[in-house]
């Protein structure tokens, strides 16, 4: 009892002329141009699953969501992100603002302090104002006569207390006969007797007594010397440090009261606070720099490195981030995510063949200007550039801001480096890219899945109802106002919405990828101004694709100038055993077109089974591969079921030099080969589409539209004969939107197009036969069938077979 039952499939048909291409109904449409279309928004059309993904992860405020934007380009994508980004930060609060500050102990880790919206630049301001007026009070303080009576005092007291010392010195040096001598080489000391200095031929005359007497004088003069100088010296540290704590405290009294407002006004803020009191403190510790003295500074502190104007430059603020002018969260899309673009980066300066850097140069990326908000990126662009995807995983796994340099290490010129505080982040990445790259991150890199939780995925067509026809109907208005375009015709609206379904290949479906239709509305438009029409017409979109087809139409037409120059061998008339017409697709993107392939097929008795030319000579891919073995199992699945079946055939396509691939063909090669098993013609004007399975089914392809009418064109330049058309797949009746032209051609009979199901289905049509592939009840194919005269010609061979074998 057979258990494998043939599904039920539906007959085999010629196509009504209703079935070729759906239009779309022009009376939906109550306008007679766009112009008198009343104004319409439309967000976004057919994308309601990335819609609603798009607004759950835009409202979950958790870490790691993250958006991934997922599609092809020319979907609207990246114009729908940026819109409905735009209007969520409307309604969300502006972020703080950041400064960078000097830190005073630790100079090479710049301090970061957080604002309100438009506190930043006050804070900055006050900072101006307060160096200011601290250098304004510090001039007047110190050139008052209190001040300088007081270290007036100082210095008098000093030189009262050396004057004593040296009266004490020299009272000293009389007790003892001498006369202390104090010149800009030194201090000479002098002996005298009776008062008078004694000379040296008076000195060298003494006796020896009396010189080891003068010298053991002169050696406790030295050492009380000695001990006056060192006590003037501590006496002039003592000076130096009195007057340095007078200027200090001078200056502390001076500018407290200037810091009292700032710390009542920031008393909320600790790090202000903070920095206040640094700021203070140092401006008491580098006084010097305020005096008006200049050689006063100088003598003061000779040792102090750096011009007065930088060090002025430690007071100053760095107002990082200033979001004063936002209405809102800020929303930046980094067109050029390179590492410092996105992290921000330290500047440098020259100075004395170094290379230096402060606060004041650390310069913001796009993360510190959109942070509270919304980063937008293109995932082809980041990974581009190196270290930018690997930072900016860090930075969202931190939730920190580090501005560094990667290739630090790297340079060639001697730099000073800070490290500036990091700044903490909160914002919501969206990143923008293809299937392709999704899906390599995805499996690559472990920690996406974690970072980017949600995916938004924009989907390449959309269901063609009333509903979306007037959404489109709204774009195009939209589009051709913004643009500057002619108002469109109802119908011209029709034609483009009808336009939008081939580019899709089904019937029932739209394209979302409007990059397409925006060209041919850019390009309609175009034509109707030259003809100057009010608006575009249908005439308009016809000519525009057709104008469009001319451009890229290069390589069709050379093919068929070959094809009619017999130089390319197509027969469209007449019957061939072991010889059929396939149709397949070639050319671009943009520029698809069907061509017919001639297929044939021989038979014989032998042991090699079928032999796929292309694949002995490499020339097929894998999935043609597997497409020859499907071959071989149907043959063996109805022929084989009693005996084997010592079959030898070779399959190819004639006359194709380059690589081929794919299983839409895997039926035409069934076709020629029964065709050549059974010696039954086929009829060389119909040409066929279609993969087939192990029991027969026919299966589904792509390109239907483009294989249809290419088979059209050729057979049309050799003269249509009314009997010639296109075998495809009943499921691909739902994908045709064949031109105006071919679908004129069937409705006067001029050109057919079938649809099947099944093997058998298409060998009658091919062949005007029986296929008779269902065995009868005593387990025979019918008589005079197809099945049966294949049946018939294994029988032979297998009877050769075993002679041969009798024989060896």
């Amino acid at each position: 009892m057979e258990t494998n039952k043939r599904m039920e499939l539906p007959a085999s048909r010629k196509l009504s002329v209703k079935e070729l291409r759906s239009d779309c109904e022009k009376e939906i449409f109550n306008f007679e141009t766009t112009e008198t279309l009343e104004k319409c928004t439309v967000d976004m059309i057919g994308q309601k699953r990335a819609e609603k993904a798009m607004s759950f992860g835009l409202s979950v405020e958790q870490s790691g969501y993250n958006l991934f934007v997922v599609g092809p380009t020319g979907t609207g994508r990246m114009t729908y992100t940026q819109n409905t980004v735009a209007k969520i930060a409307k309604q969300t609060r502006v972020p703080y603002e950041w400064c960078y500050v000097h830190n005073f102990e630790n100079p090479d880790r710049p301090l970061v302090i957080s604002f309100p919206v438009g506190e930043g630049l006050t804070f900055r301001r006050h900072m101006e104002i307060l160096l200011i007026d601290i250098e304004r009070e510090m001039r007047t303080a110190f050139s008052t006569d209190q001040y300088e009576k007081k270290k007036r005092r100082l210095f008098d007291d000093f030189r009262r207390q050396v004057e004593e010392m040296w009266k004490e010195a020299e009272a000293f040096a009389a007790n003892y006969d001498y006369k202390i001598e104090k010149t800009q080489a030194g201090i000479n000391t002098i002996p005298l007797i009776h008062g008078k200095p004694i000379s040296k031929a008076e000195f060298t005359s003494l006796s020896d007594e009396d010189k080891r007497l003068w010298k053991e004088k002169e050696k406790k003069l030295e050492d009380k010397l000695q001990e006056t100088v060192l006590q003037i010296q501590k006496k002039e540290d003592k000076l130096r440090q009195d007057v340095h704590d007078f200027m200090q405290e001078t200056t502390s009294h001076t500018i407290i009261k200037l810091f009292k407002p700032l710390r009542t006004l920031y008393q909320e803020n600790h790090k202000v606070l903070d920095y206040l009191d640094a700021y203070f403190m140092d401006i008491i510790d580098h006084f010097h720099v305020f005096l008006s003295d200049e050689e006063e500074q100088a003598n003061i502190m000779s040792a102090i490195t750096g011009s007065r104007d930088q060090h002025l430059q430690r007071y100053t603020v760095n107002l990082f981030v200033n979001n004063k002018n936002l209405r809102g969260a800020p929303v930046i899309y980094e067109t050029n995510p390179t590492y410092q673009n996105l992290f921000g980066k330290i500047e440098y300066q020259g100075q004395l063949g170094n290379l230096v850097t402060d606060f004041s140069l650390i310069k913001p990326g796009a993360l510190h200007l959109a942070n509270g908000g919304y980063l937008i990126l293109q995932a082809a662009e980041l990974l581009q550039h190196p270290y930018a995807w690997t930072g900016l995983k860090r930075t969202l796994q931190t939730e920190k801001i580090y501005i560094e340099n990667p290739n630090e290490d790297r340079g060639l010129f001697p730099a000073s480096a800070i490290k500036p505080e990091p700044i903490p982040l909160n914002v919501k990445v969206i990143i923008i890219g293809s299937y392709y790259i999704y899906e390599l991150l995805s499996r690559l890199d472990e920690d996406f899945d974690k970072l980017f939780k949600v995916k938004v995925e924009f989907d390449t067509q959309m269901k063609k109802n009333e509903e979306n026809s007037w959404k489109m109907a709204c774009f195009i208005k939209n589009y051709s106002e913004e643009e500057g375009l002619l108002p469109f015709h109802r119908d011209a609206v029709a034609d483009v919405i009808n336009y939008s379904s081939r580019l899709v290949d089904e019937q029932t479906k739209l394209t979302t990828r409007f990059q397409d239709v925006t060209k041919l509305l850019v390009e309609s438009s175009y034509y109707a101004k030259q003809a100057e029409k009010p608006y575009v017409e249908e005439t308009d979109i016809r000519k525009a694709l057709y104008e469009k087809n001319q451009r890229s139409n290069h390589l069709p037409e050379r093919y068929r100038e070959m094809i009619q120059q017999n130089t390319i061998m197509i027969d469209t008339e007449g019957e061939r055993i072991g010889q059929i017409n396939g149709l397949a697709v070639m050319g671009t993107r943009d520029s698809l077109f069907g061509i017919p392939t001639k297929i044939t097929a021989q038979t014989y008795a032998g042991k090699t089974g079928i032999v796929n030319i292309e694949r002995e000579t490499a020339m097929s891919g894998q999935i043609h591969h597997k497409g020859m073995m499907i071959l071989t199992g149907f043959l063996s699945g109805q022929f084989a079921k009693d005996r084997p079946i010592p079959l030898s055939a070779s399959i190819t396509f004639e006359q194709t030099y380059s690589m081929i691939d794919g299983d839409s063909a895997s039926s035409t090669e069934l076709y020629v080969l029964l065709s050549s098993l059974a010696e039954v013609p086929i009829f060389q004007g119909i040409a066929v589409t279609g993969s087939v399975n192990q029991w027969g089914e026919i299966q589904p392809i792509g390109g239907v539209n483009e294989k249809i009418e290419g088979f059209y064109y050729i057979c049309k330049e050799a003269g249509l004969t009314g009997e010639q058309g296109v075998i495809i797949p009943y499921q691909n009746i739902k994908n045709l939107m064949l031109d105006p032209e071919v679908v004129k051609a069937v409705e006067e009979e001029m050109f057919h197009i079938w649809a099947i199901g099944h093997i058998s289905q298409g060998l009658e049509i091919l062949t005007g036969m029986k296929a008779g592939d269902i065995r009868t009840e005593e387990g025979s194919f019918p008589k005079d069938t197809i099945f049966a005269r294949a049946d018939e010609r294994f029988a032979k061979m297998y009877e050769l077979a075993k002679e041969e074998k009798k024989d060896s």
